[in-house]
């Protein structure tokens, strides 16, 4: 289900114009927010929960409907908001649904709070998607180290007969994670790709100021964590545009970002 120049179903073109197609909206999809997700985020704003932006939200659903992965990642599930977009995209309502051609092999989606998880979870069996997702609730870092260990120790073996928690080859990973998680979480869930693999994930923002170093004894503050946090999103973007290749769309509510991994 790879396209033919190992990038996930697009067609063949260069670099540039597989990323302007990549990142760009889709009139057809339409603005409008699906009804489950709507809903959805009335209950974020009662739980003072921060959704991602809107525009944010449609472009990745754009972006998920010109792909064709094997296998899908979702990091930072919450209470199921941007999972019922792309649901909606993939299956259909659940009282209309349809099966869309762009639907992953199987998807996990990682929430590690538990209660989150459940919710999560009958999301899923709303749209009747059971057969082909689930959710996993275990930290990522764990889950992503226990996957790369298989890999390591069973070389000689396809990713695909390998017995983990994460179905292998991983094609897309969605990244939906507070800010200062992202840029860790991007590049652990970069490492795992297969060949022809995105990660979709919103660029952090700049941080501003002088916000002075950690004492070797003291804990980072906040705004020092920040600094750290953005510091290793320049270097996975550095090295990916060395080796790799990226692409950025500029939207209202910030930049949405997919890395590309190369042969």
């Amino acid at each position: 289900m790879q396209g033919g120049d190992g990038t996930s179903g697009l067609p063949q073109m260069d670099e540039l114009g597989i990323m302007q197609k990549l990142l760009s909206e889709d009139p057809e999809l339409g603005a409008e927010e699906p009804e489950i997700a709507a809903s959805i985020g009335e209950q974020m704003l009662h739980m003072d929960i921060t959704p991602l932006p809107r525009s944010m939200r449609r472009r990745i659903r754009d972006v998920c409907s010109r792909v064709i992965p094997r296998n899908a990642i979702i990091v930072g599930g919450g209470i199921g908001h941007l999972s019922a977009w792309l649901f909606d995209m993939w299956c259909g309502s659940p009282d209309s649904p349809r099966i869309s051609e762009s639907r992953p092999g199987t998807l996990r989606i990682m929430e590690q709070g538990t209660r989150f998880g459940v919710i999560i979870d009958r999301l899923i069996r709303r749209y009747g998607a059971e057969s082909w997702c689930s959710v996993v609730s275990s930290p990522w870092k764990e889950v992503v180290a226990e996957s790369s260990s298989a890999i390591a120790a069973n070389v000689a073996l396809p990713r695909d007969s390998l017995s983990v928690i994460l179905p292998l080859p991983v094609d897309l990973v969605v990244i939906d994670l507070p800010e200062d998680e992202r840029a860790e979480a991007a590049s652990v869930a970069f490492d795992l790709l297969a060949p022809g693999g995105l990660v979709l994930v919103q660029e952090p923002t700049v941080p501003t100021g002088d916000v002075g170093s950690p004492s070797d004894d003291e804990e980072p503050t906040p705004a020092q964590a920040k600094v750290e946090s953005f510091n290793r999103w320049i270097g996975l973007v550095k090295m990916v545009n060395s080796d790799h290749s990226l692409g950025f769309a500029e939207l209202t509510g910030g930049t949405l970002v997919v890395l590309l991994k190369r042969e």
